[in-house]
């Protein structure tokens, strides 16, 4: 029998170039992806026409059940804060046995890392702690509620340890994540995007407070290698891969300071022509609140996470460009967003 695999957020950044890797590589699985309406359903059929599609969105409680009562797979890639969609997808998974379990691939996201950042306003410092996934896993499933998309974590975790053997859960928990996307409809990442708009609206480079704040950083087509290595274990039996209560993944390509980032920003910036200076002045999080809201929270916490585990069992290793490195391909797209520069076809017009 085939592999049935059930995917939300097809249409979005992060599900959209798995979606394309998945189906490169296994063209024999059965996809099903859901889909809002028929002009998201048209883009994924134009490029995908194999893939069934399930018409509804996150709060299609009773689809997403029964698609889940279908799938061997499921990748739940979209809103990783919507609980409605967890618990349909929890419910959904109670129809599988030991027999035919359901290997749940959930995406989180490491803004669940922010909250002492955001408990502290010290946006802009740097903190020291240094979260991973190998030895310090049980950290990362039991942080604090108040952390960003914990809420939905314990449902996926709750899900698995109900029983085990009848579902075996992921939780992939991405970094800042940047690149091209190669989806269907959203090919464009958050926060280097939103960093750049910031700046080109402004009119100058500028970092959130002392700019000493630290990520890690993941390009999306290495994200998309470790979906489909956990796809792969899963049709294996499971394979090396850990699910459950030790199934979290962090990725990363290694730390980087938001300040780093955006001083690049502003240099190539005016070296582009689109800001007078190649400085960047330091910022008090409450004045950058008045022009770019929530950017201080994308760029100004901390969230420092080492990926142990998909290294280690599964032999993942990130080989594309670093995140400073895609800073002037960023630019010129979000220039050109905001009509700053013109097209091929406007300038020959």
């Amino acid at each position: 029998m085939s592999t049935k695999v059930f995917i939300t957020g097809a249409t979005g950044y992060v599900g959209g170039d798995a979606l394309f890797l998945i189906a490169q590589k296994h063209p024999e699985w059965e996809v099903t992806c859901l889909v809002r309406n028929s002009d998201k359903g048209a883009q994924i059929a134009s490029q995908y026409p194999a893939v069934r599609l399930a018409y509804g969105d996150l709060d299609s409680a009773d689809l997403i059940a029964k698609e889940t009562e279908k799938a061997d797979i499921i990748y739940n890639f979209a809103d990783c804060d919507h609980v409605a969609a967890a618990e349909a997808i929890a419910k959904g998974a109670a129809a599988h046995s030991f027999n035919k379990p359901l290997y749940w691939i959930h995406t989180s996201g490491t803004g669940i890392l922010c909250w002492e950042s955001a408990e502290k306003q010290n946006y802009g410092d740097v903190l020291d702690k240094v979260y991973n996934d190998w030895d310090g896993v049980a950290e990362l499933t039991s942080l604090p509620d108040k952390a960003m998309h914990r809420n939905v974590d314990k449902i996926v975790l709750a899900t698995s340890a109900t029983d085990p053997g009848t579902v075996k859960t992921a939780i992939v928990c991405p970094p800042t994540i940047y690149g091209r996307g190669r989806g269907p409809v959203n090919q464009r990442s958050m926060q280097l995007p939103a960093g750049c708009q910031a700046v080109l609206k402004r009119g100058k480079g500028f970092v959130v407070g002392a700019g000493k704040n630290i990520w890690t950083q993941s390009h999306i087509e290495d994200l998309s290698e470790l979906y489909l290595l956990l796809g792969e274990a899963a049709l294996s039996g499971g394979g090396k891969a850990s699910w459950g209560e030790e199934g979290y993944y962090l990725t990363d390509n290694g730390p980087f300071a938001w300040g780093d980032v955006f001083r690049e920003i502003a240099k190539v910036a005016y070296k582009k022509g689109f800001i007078a200076s190649d400085s960047a002045e330091s910022m008090p999080a409450s004045e950058i609140d008045e022009f770019a809201p929530r950017l201080k929270y994308m760029v100004g916490a901390n969230s420092r996470g080492e990926a142990i585990r998909a290294k280690k069992l599964l032999g993942w290793e990130p080989t594309r460009p670093l995140l400073i490195d895609t800073v002037s391909q960023a630019l010129d797209i979000e220039a050109k967003s905001l009509g700053l520069v013109q097209s091929h076809a406007e300038k020959a017009s």
